[in-house]
């Protein structure tokens, strides 16, 4: 081995180190203690796929009202799979898209489009329910060698993102993105697209005002919004408007947050194993917690693990259905249906 290469290696190393040691990968024990634990079951066998068709990363998971399934995933493509209310594929949306280049969440709205978000292409685009473009955020950077374009966008871009992580709505169909893992911020968009403000941006921050790798978020009926500020191991709940109305820092760091549908809702957060498994991790991270939105901690359920129940970095998280959860899993490169148990056991 030459002295250049032991330089190089030594350098990618240290940077190695740096990377790990930052908040972006950073992942802890919870807070919390003396939890209940909620009874939880997996549903093995639901998810169906054709001969010849596989997932690969599990990033994103949602239903719509009529109980499918979209499972949003990556390995050698982007890929957008629809299933019935029994697992059954039923068909690909989007397949060869310009903005779909590199998963990473799906949702679907309360008139069934469907979202996703794209960190590949720095895009979110929305389907209607038939499966056609019906709106673009955002814009897909020139082609670079080596690299997934990231620098596209500054922390006062209105309308260019730089791997951007989630999408949810208010009751006025007003739109929120967290542009996630460059610019630390969360952008409100009217309707039809229009900027309307943001809170955070540019470099992260564990500041009441500040985010650090904003990577989940979603709304309750009033209209306040959620965000799963991971990199501070915090839930932040903001009114519509943008004001900072609580934060919730018992739960660990938040892969991925949901919320229920009324008349009572409840809040899921994922205090997910990452997703390069060390195996340091598993010990104190992998659960899921069910709260009030008030944040009271009802009882929590599953751990790290690849077995039926157990969870294998959780990515994306439906809870339209409160008893029954859809998870995917980066590591384990599968969606789970999760019947959940309303009585937690001591």
């Amino acid at each position: 081995m030459n002295r250049r290469t032991r330089l190089c290696l030594t350098v990618a190393g240290a940077a190695m180190a740096l990377a790990w040691a930052s908040p972006l990968y950073a992942q802890s024990r919870a807070r919390a203690t003396g939890v209940p634990t909620i009874p939880h079951e997996a549903v093995e066998g639901f998810i169906k796929l054709p001969d010849g068709l596989y997932f690969g990363e599990g990033i994103g998971v949602a239903t719509n009202s009529q109980g499918h399934v979209f499972v949003y995933h990556r390995s050698g493509d982007t890929r957008l799979f629809e299933f019935d209310a029994n697992g059954n594929f039923v068909r690909e949306i989007g397949a060869g898209l310009y903005g779909m280049e590199m998963a990473h969440k799906v949702r679907v709205d309360r008139d069934d489009n469907i979202w996703v978000v794209d960190e590949g292409s720095n895009m979110v685009i929305k389907f209607n329910a038939e499966g056609r473009v019906d709106m673009v955020l955002g814009r897909r950077p020139p082609a670079s060698v080596g690299a997934v374009p990231t620098d596209n966008s500054g922390p006062d871009e209105r309308y260019l993102f730089a791997r951007p992580t989630d999408v949810t709505w208010d009751p006025d169909g007003n739109i929120y993105v967290t542009d996630g893992y460059y610019n630390h911020r969360m952008v409100k968009y009217s309707p039809d697209g229009r900027y309307l403000g943001q809170v955070g941006g540019g470099q992260r921050g564990n500041g009441v005002d500040e985010l650090s790798t904003p990577h989940t978020i979603a709304s309750d009926d009033q209209g306040n919004i959620y965000v799963g500020d991971r990199g501070n191991a915090r839930v932040k709940v903001y009114s519509s408007d943008l004001q900072l109305l609580r934060m919730y820092e018992d739960t660990g760091n938040p892969w991925e947050i949901c919320i229920s549908e009324g008349p009572h809702q409840y809040l899921f957060v994922s205090n997910s194993n990452p997703d390069s498994n060390p195996a340091a991790s598993w010990n104190q991270t992998g659960e899921i917690y069910k709260m009030e939105l008030d944040g009271t901690i009802i009882g929590r359920f599953g751990e790290a693990g690849k077995n039926p129940g157990q969870f294998q970095t959780i990515h994306g998280l439906d809870c339209r259905n409160p008893n029954e959860l859809y998870t995917s899993e980066i590591s384990a490169w599968r969606v789970q249906k999760i019947l959940v148990g309303n009585t937690p056991v001591s």
